[in-house]
């Protein structure tokens, strides 16, 4: 996979993965310096929280502005990805050649099936790349309703969910999903020869892929919602043996086969991500209760 990966940069240029990684990096450096900004005030600009109401039409507009820079921000993720479909389809069906063979024929039945499996890879794609751009905007759009603490708490979850959210990513594509293929391609091998349509093999990917990482972002939540008070760590380990089915329940919807034996390599990570929610719940907890007794202390 390496080989064929470093020939893919030589024969198109690593001119076009600096663009991307360029791209990346400004998306966070304008999360960040955002960020910065909101959290560096003037002293006499007043809070965002203690602003007067604005009128309901002052709010569309702040949302039409806001979901335009997100659009344009998808959109040129969108392009970004569209210019590199052949090095993204290619990483995608990747495992699948592994575990096959290079030989293993990669085929499309319709017409249009490519060219609409090239446009949902680059849209899906694209919303990954916008996904900083996206979820701040949407942060800030509410920040007005909420509390200098529960604004501290949404912009110290951003960094730290799109980092859960990759390694999400990066367990299915690098754990979970080399198994589930081997045991789909291989099922018998005596019998019929697989012939892999890409738009079944890409949207298998997408789907694990995409739901791992969803499930990833478990912890976190966890974190956020014990802060703030919703739930506390007891509750939490109340619900320890319904998430064990639950887990279950989760890794058989997402997995492509049926046998235990991959169904058991998403749900132990599940059952592990929710016992280090636990953790953090706990520490959640003590670290709301100190921070609400020393407000009264400041004040």
């Amino acid at each position: 996979m390496i080989t064929e990966i470093v020939s893919r940069w030589e024969q198109f240029g690593d001119w076009r993965l600096a663009a991307v990684a360029g791209f990346v990096a400004l998306l966070v450096l304008i999360a960040a310096v955002s960020w910065l900004v909101s959290r560096r005030r003037s002293p006499g600009e007043p809070q965002i929280s203690a602003r007067e109401p604005l009128p309901l039409r002052e709010h569309f507009r702040e949302l039409r502005s806001r979901v335009l820079i997100s659009m344009v921000a998808l959109l040129v993720g969108s392009a970004v990805c569209f210019y590199f479909y052949e090095q993204i389809l290619t990483w995608l069906i990747t495992p699948a050649r592994q575990v096959a063979g290079d030989d293993v024929s990669i085929i499309y039945t319709e017409v249009t099936e490519l060219l609409s499996t090239t446009v949902k890879v680059s849209l899906l794609g694209g919303l990954v790349l916008a996904l900083p751009v996206i979820l701040y905007h949407a942060i800030r759009f509410v920040a007005p309703g909420l509390t200098p603490r529960e604004r501290r708490i949404l912009f110290s979850f951003l960094p730290a969910a799109l980092l859960a959210f990759a390694a999400g990513m990066a367990f299915g594509y690098f754990v979970m999903i080399p198994p589930a293929l081997r045991f789909l391609l291989t099922f018998g091998g005596d019998v019929a020869e697989p012939l892999i349509r890409i738009s079944n093999i890409v949207n298998i990917m997408i789907r694990l892929l995409f739901w791992l990482g969803i499930a990833f972002e478990t912890p976190l939540v966890m974190y956020v919602l014990a802060f703030l008070g919703i739930v506390n760590a007891r509750g939490f380990s109340r619900f320890r043996r319904l998430w064990l089915v639950v887990s279950f329940v989760i890794a058989a919807a997402i997995t492509p086969t049926i046998d235990p034996l991959n169904q058991a390599i998403v749900a132990g990570p599940l059952i592990v991500l929710y016992e280090l929610g636990v953790l953090l719940a706990r520490f959640a907890g003590r670290r709301s209760t100190t921070a609400l007794n020393a407000e009264p202390a400041s004040e």
